[in-house]
């Protein structure tokens, strides 16, 4: 698992940040954050080069917020973005 090296762990560790992994015979634990990691590898990160660090993680933030958000359907939100999945939810529920 890509994820669970133990240099990337331990990089983790001298940050103090959790790593959360899914229990042992029960893969659905991060199905969620599996299948947004996919969809930002597939559409956002592979094939592409960044100049440094800082331009990675603004390209990453403008397609997490411009793309995922705004104009990505999901079909787990009844294919609406989750911009407008948001907004019909705080529509029928104010507060």
């Amino acid at each position: 698992m890509q994820y669970a090296s133990i240099a990337y762990r331990q990089r983790l560790a001298d940050r103090d940040i959790t790593l959360s992994m899914s229990r042992p015979g029960n893969p659905f634990d991060n199905a969620k954050a599996e299948s947004f990691m996919k969809t930002l590898k597939a559409e956002e990160i592979n094939g592409k080069t960044f100049i440094d660090l800082d331009d990675a993680r603004r390209r990453i933030n403008s397609f997490i917020s411009d793309v995922y958000n705004k104009e990505r359907l999901h079909s787990a939100l009844g294919y609406q973005s989750p911009l407008e999945f948001e907004t019909a939810f705080a529509q029928n529920n104010p507060r």
